[in-house]
């Protein structure tokens, strides 16, 4: 007989391990998508891309709540088993799928497999102490990493299959392995894990499970988690499609560079867990939501060329243009010097890394020999060239950046549910997990149709700039307005303190 630490373990590890192939098998049409238009399969748009993405993401977010209100009645262990059995069988059917819309009806089916973390976190937290549930829950959202899997594993699977890509047809026999891992890791589950329910209040009805959502906090949750939870599902699919279009990738390499940006991500949502644990998942969201931004303001900048007037050249005075060399123009006895394109300094940067925009200027000659020009004629035009590489290198570490605070952030605001709503974790989980999931699910919709209305990619990082700024904002007025109500005091004399050091008053 296992004592109830070492159930709590074996639970935690077999929780983590389930959660890890859901997420690989929820994440599975960033890649799929991909080669399916990549190979001339369909000729689907970006709009269409980005909801087949999204689409998925939509059932895995629509499902937890009612997903996470069974944990909490009938215990994980059931609930988890028979979410993974539907799963496979959803996902085995899409291999069977020739259309738009039949793509759709799959990915909706297989999407339930998103449900799995409203599952895992109840299901978890019930094992362990309040004082050690974020460092366990935790370690638990580090089968994000099932993402990485995907994004990694995916392309080479389907290289393999198809032969190269000599038997395009082929693909369809990756739906039915990641269908046949969720029905094995299915059985495993049942017969590893034990039974246990997060709330033992049988009697308790629907109205009062859904109570908790009437608060404020619970939807100001939703709004971190949509950022941190639905912004790495979206990107974890959508840098794919980036980098194979703005960096001119294979997808295979294409799906590794979006690995250095999912891998990190799901192992290190561990770490925030004991972060959030020590000290406390208000701080933690303070410095997750400053780093995105600031990443996320440098990802903006998009990779561009500009061509622009510059300072040109007027002459002084009226007479017969006599010579004009590669850097002289001769008018009478008067010598204009101008700078010629080949010495502006434009070189090749591609090999190089280019941290900073290149600015170069030149002239270009409007008169020739024997023009007859006037005092202020314009002699030769001013051009400017900016230049701003976007290396890739520089690009996938601030993504890197952006995906180690998301994976952080998502154990932070998980470690707030069990510590205010301990009997709810389920309902408040589940809904958390429903608005943080749609924001995986609208993300790749919004990003296809602005890309598909500016054309630029960059888009993608303005979206997120400004959901970070509205979190911080909310999260700063909150925070605020709890220190007024209970050390109204200790504010204003902070407040007065600041202001006066800003005046010089106080040193």
């Amino acid at each position: 007989m296992l004592s109830e630490k070492r159930k709590a373990n074996v639970v935690l590890s077999m929780n983590t391990i389930a959660f890890t192939i859901c997420f690989a098998v929820w994440m599975m049409n960033g890649v799929l998508i991909t080669f399916l238009v990549d190979s001339g399969v369909f000729s689907w748009d970006k709009a269409q891309i980005g909801w087949l993405i999204g689409i998925p993401v939509l059932t895995g977010s629509i499902v937890r709540l009612p997903v996470g209100i069974l944990t909490d009645k009938y215990g994980g262990r059931i609930v988890y088993t028979i979410l993974m059995l539907i799963a496979s069988v959803s996902t085995y059917l899409l291999s069977f799928a020739d259309s738009f819309s039949s793509f759709m009806l799959g990915s909706l089916g297989f999407g339930i497999s998103g449900a799995s973390f409203a599952v895992g976190i109840a299901y978890t937290s019930v094992w362990f102490r309040k004082e050690k549930q974020g460092t366990a829950l935790g370690i638990f959202g580090a089968g994000n990493a099932g993402a990485a899997l995907t994004s990694m594993g995916a392309p080479f699977l389907l290289r393999y299959l198809t032969d190269g890509g000599n038997n395009v047809e082929a693909w369809r026999t990756m739906p039915k392995l990641y269908a046949a891992a969720l029905f094995l890791m299915a059985i495993i589950f049942w017969f590893t894990t034990y039974s246990k329910k997060v709330s033992e209040d049988p009697g308790k009805t629907l109205k009062q499970r859904l109570a908790p959502l009437k608060l404020m906090k619970v939807w100001r949750y939703g709004l971190y988690y949509f950022l941190v939870f639905g912004g790495f599902v979206a990107l974890a699919q959508w840098l794919i499609p980036y980098y194979v279009n703005v960096y001119s990738m294979s997808i295979a390499s294409a799906g590794l560079m979006a690995a250095i940006f999912s891998l990190p991500s799901g192992i290190i949502r561990a770490v925030g867990g004991w972060l959030s644990d020590r000290f406390g998942a208000r701080l933690i969201m303070y410095i997750v939501l400053g780093a995105i931004i600031f990443s996320t303001a440098l990802l903006i900048v998009p990779r561009m060329e500009i061509q622009s007037p510059g300072q040109g050249i007027m002459a002084l005075k009226s007479g017969t243009v006599t010579e004009v060399t590669d850097n002289i123009i001769k008018v009478d006895d008067k010598i204009y010097k101008y700078k010629n394109k080949a010495d502006a300094g434009l070189v090749d940067v591609e090999p190089n890394i280019v941290v900073f925009p290149k600015i170069s200027s030149w002239q270009k000659p409007q008169v020739k020999p024997g023009d007859i020009v006037h005092k202020k004629q314009l002699l030769a035009r001013g051009i400017t060239h900016i230049f701003f590489q976007a290396n890739i290198w520089i690009f996938t570490f601030l993504v890197f950046i952006v995906g180690i605070m998301m994976g952080i952030g998502k154990a932070a605001v998980y470690k707030f549910i069990p510590d205010y709503f301990p009997e709810d974790v389920g309902v408040v989980g589940g809904i958390v997990g429903v608005v943080g999931g749609l924001g995986g699910f609208v993300s790749p919709v919004i990003f296809g149709y602005l890309l598909k209305i500016t054309g630029m990619w960059n888009t993608t990082w303005i979206f997120f700039f400004i959901i970070s700024i509205s979190c911080l904002i909310w999260l700063h007025m909150v925070a605020r307005k709890m220190i007024k109500s209970k050390a109204p005091k200790l504010l204003t004399e902070l407040e007065t303190k600041v202001e006066n050091n800003s005046n010089g008053e106080i040193k």
